[in-house]
């Protein structure tokens, strides 16, 4: 018997460079009638099997590799058929064609896709169960516009690309395939073939859920099923207007358990929930969580941008983490990485042969300082996969903000860059226009989907409107880090006291800049690691006038304005820095003055949490200049008098039994780092502070913080 399929054909699909397997293969009407055609590698006999009739017509092996072909006798009209494939080990499997289905991917979603604007792209994208014709099965599709041809590799196929080639959507570089009857949890890969003939094995840049490392397969994952109930905390979350007290968190190393290993997303929403609610913070900042296969990364290297990573559970383990918080009213913000990837080789480099999602440039594509990669961000495609993973992480995890990871790194051509290794801009300047488009794109979307979430730039140069709305000018952002109040900062509280009158500016610069940007004040994690010290050590002195010191800097920087950010670790002391391979030196705890280091953060937090004059930026200096001294006072106020709260603090170990301010109406001290509860010496204010001549007079504790607040008036 004949057979119907040009040899050129057969050539193509064997070899694996059809880009339209469909177009041969499966059921085709040919001439009148009906032929079945199946490609099936190591396989010794294919039938055909009716669905509805049970009828089985034996198909004829026409090329020694596997491909088969039956012309069906007197059947004109289609009809569903199963394949019936002998191995010729005693297995035989029985199912749906691939072939046999249409795309679900609509010309709509790839015009959405090529313009950079389909925001459900991973809905569409990656793997994703779906039901066809009454089947159930996984929709495959990726985006390898270079390549000769795409595969869907994995353990259900032996990862043998010649079993379930994928075909090209027209000009669009989208490459789909549905294949029936797989499982949650099933290991699968893409295979691309480049234009050289190489194969590449790549992880699914939209996969959902990976294999722990060091395996780096994409495993197929339903997000559906989970019973969120967290609707009143969404309905009420505002984007960080009021108390934003955020604790930075490493779950690596937050806590192990017992045997050293990882917590679970679901034990980490109780133990660290319940840690951070009772020390009065209002979110948690967690270091990135998605996929990344190097533990010392951190997770700032990431290879995959859509997974939760596997080392703390799955992905509903983690929603059953972000419900818990918001039922606990914690908010969740995520780093996010968009400055770069790294170049793994199962990642996103070279992804299909070609320059796909890196910069095509090799001078602005490689990052100096990491040895990554960066984003093309003026590819409509790649900048659509970025913001769509953005709404990714607020709509399936319903994430209260995202901290953008490197900005500066984005908006300069010449971040880490001699003359000679970057180029200018078409108008002759240091700015990536590119970038600074995807990042107003991006935020004008989240700002329009998702108006109470927050986006908070790690941004470390004067680049102007950082948090000025897109529509005025900005990149619209919500919030910038204040990098340059931390760096002075933390340059003053590492001078020994008696020389810091010297240096009494870097304490008030900030003030000259404040209403700049909504800014957050940071004490982040970068500042405790690679020969910086921790927060306490940081201190000079003896171990007395270190826990001082820590208690004034965190009482001065919760009395400046601007939200607040703390890394774990630095609330109770720790003494060593942050090591990502270990948990939190959690024992100090056992010891009074790191016991009472977190006593008196704890009741920093409530009282921040509590005080609406400490969230705004309603600030007037009552002493900006007493430098001699080292000591600065100053009134933090809402519209409402009553809370009017004045913040003086010493930073010297001298102490000042009647330090006098102005003032015409009494006050009651309501925090004092100096109290002995907290490890001082006692120099507190217990009564009244009654004013006489227009001023009060106070004891002013050494290396202490005074909080007072307005009494009542009669």
């Amino acid at each position: 018997m004949g057979f119907t399929t040009a040899l050129s054909e057969i050539a193509r699909i064997v070899n694996v460079r059809h880009k339209d397997p469909h177009s041969v293969l499966g059921m085709h009407n040919v001439g009148g009638g009906l032929v079945v055609r199946a490609f099936v590698a190591g396989a010794v006999g294919v039938d055909v099997v009716c669905v509805a009739k049970g009828m089985r017509w034996q198909m004829n092996r026409v090329h020694e590799d596997g491909f088969f072909e039956v012309k069906v006798p007197r059947r004109k009209k289609m009809f569903v058929y199963e394949l019936e494939i002998d191995f010729g080990d005693g297995n035989v499997y029985t199912g749906r064609d691939p072939y046999s289905f249409i795309s679900i991917l609509t010309e709509y979603d790839l015009y959405l896709f090529a313009n950079g604007t389909h925001y459900d792209l991973p809905n569409k994208l990656g793997a994703n169960f779906n039901t066809i014709d009454g089947v159930d099965g996984v929709h495959f599709a990726v985006w390898s516009p270079n390549a000769v041809a795409c595969s869907v590799i994995g353990d259900f196929n032996n990862y043998d690309g010649r079993r379930h080639p994928m075909r090209l959507l027209g000009d669009s570089g989208v490459w789909e395939l549905f294949i029936p009857n797989l499982a949650r949890y099933d290991a699968y890969k893409f295979e691309i073939k480049t234009t050289d003939g190489t194969l590449l094995q790549k992880s699914d840049p939209f996969a959902k859920f990976a294999q722990l490392r060091p395996s780096t397969n994409s495993l197929i994952y339903d997000l559906g099923g989970f019973a969120w109930d967290d609707e009143d905390w969404l309905t009420n979350r505002t984007k960080g207007d009021g108390a934003l007290n955020i604790y930075e968190v490493n779950l690596a190393s937050w806590r192990k358990d017992e045997n050293g290993d990882f917590l679970t997303y679901k034990e980490l929403a109780h133990q660290l929930v319940d840690y951070a609610k009772n020390m009065g913070y209002t979110h948690l900042e967690l270091m990135p969580i998605a996929e990344h296969p190097y533990d010392p990364s951190w997770g700032y290297q990431v290879t995959g941008f859509y997974a939760v990573t596997s080392r703390f559970g799955n992905p509903h383990d983690f929603k059953y983490f972000v419900n818990h918080c918001h039922k606990n009213g914690i908010g969740v913000i995520l780093d996010w990485v968009p400055a770069h990837f790294p170049k793994d080789a199962h990642g996103l480099e070279n992804f299909d042969g070609g320059r796909l999602y890196e910069h095509p440039d090799p001078q602005q594509a490689n990052h100096p300082d990491w040895g990554t990669l960066t984003f093309d961000y003026g590819r409509k495609e790649v900048a659509n996969f970025l913001i769509a993973n953005a709404l990714f992480w607020l709509e399936e995890y319903h994430i209260d903000g995202l901290r953008v990871d490197a900005v500066a790194s984005m908006l300069h051509l010449n971040y880490s860059r001699k003359d000679g290794e970057w180029t200018p801009n078409i108008h002759g300047g240091e700015v990536n226009l590119e970038a600074e488009e995807f990042i107003k794109h991006l935020n004008s979307i989240v700002a329009q989907k998702h108006p109470n979430v927050m986006m908070i730039a790690e941004e470390s140069t004067s680049y102007p409107n950082v948090t000025a709305p897109v529509e005025q000018g900005g990149l619209g952002f919500t919030h910038k880090w204040n990098m340059g109040w931390m760096n002075d900062f933390l340059k003053y509280m590492s001078l020994d006291p008696i020389h810091r009158k010297f240096h009494h500016n870097l304490l008030t610069f900030a003030m000259m800049y404040n209403h700049s940007e909504n800014f957050v004040l940071v004490l982040s994690h970068d500042e405790v690691v690679h020969g910086k010290k921790s927060l306490l050590n940081k201190m000079p002195g003896d171990l007395w006038q270190k826990c001082a010191g820590l208690r004034v800097a965190l009482g001065f920087m919760y009395g400046h304005p601007g939200k607040k950010l703390l890394f774990m670790g630095g609330e109770f002391g720790q003494f060593i820095e942050w090591d990502n391979n270990r948990e939190l030196d959690w024992f100090l705890l056992d010891f009074d003055h790191h016991k009472q280091i977190q006593d008196f953060v704890r009741d920093l937090n409530h009282l921040y949490k509590y005080e609406p004059a400490l969230w705004g930026d309603n600030f007037e200096w009552i002493d900006a200049d007493n430098a001699d001294h080292s000591i600065t006072s100053f009134i933090r106020r809402t519209d409402d008098p009553a809370d009017e709260l004045i913040v003086i603090c010493n930073f010297t170990p001298v102490v000042h039994e009647a330090h006098q301010i102005p003032a015409n109406h009494t006050y009651t001290e309501i925090l004092n780092s100096d109290n002995e509860k907290y490890g001082g010496s006692g120099v507190v204010n217990q009564a009244p502070l009654t004013p006489k001549s227009g001023q009060i007079t106070l004891r002013l504790p050494p290396l202490g913080i005074t909080i007072i607040k307005l009494q009542p008036q009669p």
